[in-house]
């Protein structure tokens, strides 16, 4: 991923996945487009939790795997953590999703059952199919809040308990994020890293709310940005908007970078084949035959130009088009090929067609 410049958009676990990006050669900027505030001192759940405790659950049903972590700690700081999982351990136990069963079985329990869609719906529609009239059923919710399994659950007869361990808050950074949507709409952003489904809505509306949404999503659409999602549900707000993010095969971070590498290991076998190796050209740098080139803009400009056309002439006039400024003398063109060259350091990568222009000398 060398030359690649990715944003991650997460608040949560930011550090281990930049560092996993960055050994990959990648650059990483931050810009959480939401906070994540615990609950461990509300009232609400310690009470909730108490009760649990007196009053023994039949199922319970895990929707997150920070939330349920972050319900177990909560239990820890009020002294209630042996005695919530030995509870927990007497239920039958749901889990939404892949990510949800790992806190399950790091805390030293086993999900019963696991929803493989990671989604609310295909658990509602398994327990209710089994009947749930007359159990007592808890849930712990994600930081979205409710998500209707309380409500159909009571409503088949049921006795729901709610557990709220988290919510989403504003990002931590406005300006941050406000920069991060400009960058992405003008070209300075390869890849976008997206770990929640509230994270990908919150990010694609600032898109929206500061007017670059429809840059935004266009390059998303035409490939020139690639959008990477951790799973099923994350990729939904993307979807929404026509765009197709990548996916791993499994709900993990680890499993998300490792596709993202893969993307860009398959760009290159389809990258330039030139006579100084293969040529990869990234939103702010190009990568030559591995190696990260020392280009200005300009001649950036004026690679991606000739890179776009494939061997083909470029004219004169056509370089004078990507410069900056309004020249049109064509000698303006002649320095900025020479200054490329020199950037390159191969003089044979760009040849000078007389009378016609320059093009671009693949292998």
């Amino acid at each position: 991923m060398a030359g690649c410049t990715v944003l991650v958009t997460a608040d949560r676990r930011k550090s281990e996945l930049a560092a996993a990006l960055q050994r990959r050669g990648a650059e990483v900027r931050h810009a959480p487009a939401l906070s994540m505030i615990p609950h461990a001192d509300d009232e609400q759940l310690l009470a909730g939790t108490r009760d649990l405790v007196e009053h023994p659950p039949d199922v319970v049903v895990v929707t997150t795997g920070i939330g349920f972590r972050s319900w177990v700690e909560a239990a820890d700081v009020h002294g209630l953590a042996d005695r919530l999982l030995e509870v927990l351990a007497d239920a039958r136990i749901v889990a939404r999703g892949p990510k949800a069963r790992g806190a399950i079985q790091a805390a030293g329990l086993t999900a019963d059952w696991v929803a493989e869609s990671e989604t609310s719906a295909e658990i509602a529609d398994v327990l209710l199919g089994e009947g749930v009239s007359g159990l007592r059923i808890a849930v712990q919710h994600h930081g979205a809040g409710a998500d209707g399994l309380d409500v159909v659950f009571a409503e088949a007869g049921a006795e729901v308990a709610s557990l709220v361990v988290y919510r989403w808050g504003p990002p931590p950074d406005p300006e941050a994020l406000r920069a991060s949507v400009e960058a992405a709409a003008v070209g300075e952003i390869d890849a976008v890293v997206f770990t929640s489904a509230p994270g990908a809505e919150a990010w694609l509306s600032a898109a929206e709310e500061h007017g670059v949404g429809r840059l935004v999503v266009s390059r998303f659409q035409d490939g020139s940005m690639v959008a990477a999602a951790v799973g099923p549900i994350t990729a939904k707000p993307l979807e929404h908007r026509g765009i197709t993010p990548l996916q791993p095969e499994r709900g993990r971070l680890g499993a998300l970078v490792r596709t993202l590498v893969a993307h860009y290991e398959q760009a290159e076998t389809v990258a330039l084949a030139t006579v100084a190796g293969v040529l990869q050209i990234r939103s702010r740098v190009a990568v030559l035959d591995g190696e990260v080139l020392p280009l200005s803009p300009s001649s950036l400009e004026v690679l991606r130009l000739l890179a776009a056309r494939r061997g083909d002439v470029v004219t004169r006039d056509d370089v004078l088009d990507v410069l900056p400024g309004d020249s049109r003398d064509p000698h303006a063109a002649e320095v900025a090929v020479a200054r490329l060259r020199e950037a390159t350091g191969r003089r044979d990568l760009v040849k000078t067609v007389v009378k016609r222009g320059y093009r671009l000398e693949l292998a």
